[in-house]
């Protein structure tokens, strides 16, 4: 089965360039280095899923339009993957309330800062609806995609990546168990984050990466997820091993 995956967004929660920063990759030329906030789609022939719906997901999805969502998959409750909720207001007068899956403390989460789009009576017109599911350690089978959830954490917080086929996709990466690592053997395509070179006590950097990428093994990664404070898209490129590559924002891959 075919995948195609769509990077909706490469940046990390403030986005690249950063508001009231200095760095010189606020004023670089080159697309590659204005970064929204972390999202991909991942879709089959028949299956359209959306993995975060963050503050920008209105904006990515009219630079990469699609005609249904078939799912939501949350990776955990920050702002700057789930702030775009409301935003899915047109899918859900095109089709009806969408499925979204994530871990119960992510669904509690979600229910607490949009109570008016879980309402189930009284509830305002035109409010966005959905169906909410929890993820549990099993997998999703969600149209004619198996899902796979990896539990994965970011700093202290567990939190979810999920590998579908060949292709797995993981953000806001500290650590990953050995029974974890398990699950993503065999991969086409890893998609890991990598906020920058600098040590992070709640995300991987560069080193932390790469050693994480030669235990898994896979046919080519793409790191996601990155601090204005790694620099350019193009200089960082060519520091990068073999197969190893930075994704950016509305790259898309057939898988």
């Amino acid at each position: 089965m075919k995948l195609k995956l769509t990077f909706l967004g490469t940046g990390t929660s403030v986005g690249v360039p950063m508001l009231l920063s200095d760095h010189p990759v606020g004023d670089s030329q080159d697309p590659k280095d204005s970064r929204l906030r972390c999202s991909v789609v991942i879709e089959s022939e028949e299956t359209i899923l959306l993995v975060d719906c963050g503050p920008d997901f209105r904006m990515q999805l009219l630079k990469n339009p699609k005609p249904r969502l078939d799912a939501i998959l949350f990776t955990h409750e920050h702002s700057d993957h789930i702030a775009g909720l409301d935003d899915i207001r047109p899918y859900c007068f095109r089709q009806g309330a969408l499925n979204i899956y994530g871990l119960k403390r992510v669904l509690k989460s979600l229910e607490e800062r949009y109570a008016y789009i879980f309402k189930k009576t009284n509830r305002y017109p035109g409010a966005a609806s959905v169906n909410p599911i929890e993820v549990k350690n099993q997998n999703l089978e969600i149209g004619d995609l198996k899902v796979i959830p990896i539990q994965i954490a970011h700093g202290n917080l567990p939190i979810l990546g999920y590998r579908v086929g060949g292709l797995a996709y993981l953000t806001d990466v500290k650590f990953i168990s050995d029974e974890e690592l398990e699950k993503l053997q065999g991969l086409d395509v890893l998609v890991l984050s990598c906020l920058r070179e600098s040590p992070h006590s709640t995300h991987l950097n560069l080193e932390e990466a790469l050693s994480l990428v030669e235990k898994i093994n896979p046919q080519k990664t793409y790191f996601t997820h990155i601090s204005h404070l790694f620099g350019m898209h193009q200089e960082i490129s060519e520091k990068l091993p073999k197969d190893v590559y930075l994704a950016y924002d509305n790259l898309e891959i057939v898988i």
